[in-house]
């Protein structure tokens, strides 16, 4: 019989490891000596480690997205739940518990990241529509229509909005695009005209 903090063999061969729950049940071992028993289930719990090791570090310092890092720590899980390791499996489980606290604050941080980025998006975008509008009105036909174009360039540059929103912000700001430039036709008609008239 052989033992360690962790987990001891029976003289069946039968591994266990200890919990605060008590003792269960890892696997049985016929091949070689009580210690080389208890060897094989602790470097697989060492394997759990290094494993927990790397996706705390992926969490960490990579863009891993919360979806991915919810899997790998579930798969995590039930390899610590189902206890065929020597070692300390509520350590395991505190360090996966926290994992899951910081990829959701994470996720949180994401989702108000992103809502402050519609936010500005939205901002800058009703900013456009305005001065659109504005310019719409306006009777210095070469710089507004410049203006005009350099406002549509500054919209392809934004990003993209919920489609309602994207969509009548862009119904207003073509709508005074196309405003302007009929205003600006009927103006040169209209000089053409009287130069006929003059001839």
């Amino acid at each position: 019989m052989s033992s360690d903090p962790w987990g001891r063999v029976d003289e069946t061969g039968t591994v266990y490891v200890r919990t605060a729950e008590g003792e269960k049940v890892v696997g049985s071992w016929q091949a070689g000596t009580p210690e080389e028993a208890l060897a094989y289930f602790e470097r697989k719990y060492e394997g759990l480690v290094v494993e927990i090791g790397l996706l705390e570090k992926r969490v960490k310092t990579t863009d891993l997205s919360a979806k991915d890092a919810q899997t790998a720590i579930e798969h995590i899980r039930h390899q610590v739940d189902e206890h065929h390791v020597v070692g300390d499996l509520a350590a395991l489980s505190a360090r996966l518990d926290k994992l899951v606290e910081s990829v959701d604050s994470r996720r949180e941080e994401r989702k108000a990241q992103k809502a402050k980025q519609a936010d500005e998006a939205r901002s800058a975008k009703e900013a456009l529509v305005t001065e659109a509008e504005e310019l719409a009105q306006s009777e210095q036909w070469r710089s507004a229509g410049e203006r005009l174009r350099a406002l549509v360039d500054t919209w392809k540059g934004l990003p993209r909005l919920d489609r309602k929103s994207d969509d009548e912000l862009w119904h207003r700001f073509s709508h005074a695009r196309s405003a302007f430039s009929k205003r600006r036709k009927a103006h040169f008609a209209q000089l053409d005209a009287q130069r006929e008239d003059a001839r």
